[in-house]
């Protein structure tokens, strides 16, 4: 298999840090079905979580169906689904009114990143990332200390297109392939396109053009600054954290 080395790469990993599970959110979306399904292929213990919060059932039944074709395949696949809608209406209530579409958005992925690490500490397991590098270290579209918080990442140096090309090998079901990525984060079920203003073929460019603006066509120019935005916008999340140097040792 062409990607074989990502699955060698995960159970080296686990098998080097002593680890004796592995713990994945599935979302209905490609890049959770494509790590999930190489994170089943090391053999290791793979504990899949759904993890709905007011979720639209399109997205519920399409992390179910890749969920069960996980299990027809792979004996090591454990399923838990934990429906977090009464925790975040709960977390909501307490701290209203104090609340915005964003910082709701953002405390689903808190609030499902939280449970991830609950099954990780009983399993001595790790959570396994689903971001791609599109996301992850070209526009930053993914929640600080959610989606964002993992073990290790082991698609992020896939570009979405990639990502698209293990799942055709992989044999993801086509109702995933073809479905509009969204984060499944905001109530009125906006795809990534709609928030990123671009769709990630037309990131990826962006993300690699080197060559000369002037020879670029307005369309081109609107897609290269709308990158520029957004990964100048979200560099705080790929960036080292600012560390105060202590002067006084100097």
């Amino acid at each position: 298999m062409k990607y074989q080395f990502i699955i060698d790469w995960i159970k080296n990993y686990a098998e080097e840090n002593n680890i004796s599970s592995l713990i994945v959110g599935v979302s209905g979306g490609i890049d959770s079905a494509v790590t999930s399904t190489l994170a089943a292929q090391t053999g290791l213990t793979t504990y899949v979580l759904t993890l709905p919060i007011q979720q639209n059932e399109n997205q519920v039944d399409l992390a179910k169906s890749h969920i069960e074709w996980l299990k027809s395949k792979h004996s090591n696949i454990i399923h838990l689904n934990f429906d977090l809608t009464p925790v975040y209406k709960a977390f909501q209530n307490t701290v209203n009114p104090y609340v915005n579409s964003l910082s709701l958005a953002n405390s689903r992925a808190r609030l499902r990143m939280t449970t991830l690490y609950q099954i990780a500490s009983m399993y001595n397991g790790i959570v396994v990332g689903t971001g791609n590098k599109v996301e992850d270290f070209g526009v930053g579209f993914y929640t600080k200390y959610g989606d964002g918080g993992v073990d290790i990442s082991p698609i992020a140096d896939l570009m979405k297109s990639e990502v698209y090309d293990v799942g055709k090998e992989l044999g993801i079901l086509e109702s995933i392939m073809n479905a509009a990525p969204t984060d499944g984060l905001w109530p009125d079920n906006r795809t990534d396109e709609d928030q990123l203003g671009a769709t990630y073929d037309e990131l990826e460019w962006a993300m690699t053009f080197n060559d000369d603006e002037t020879k670029l066509s307005e369309k081109e120019l609107g897609i290269l600054n709308q990158f520029r935005i957004l990964n100048k916008r979200n560099s705080h999340k790929m960036i080292p954290i600012p560390i105060c140097k202590n002067v006084l040792k100097q």
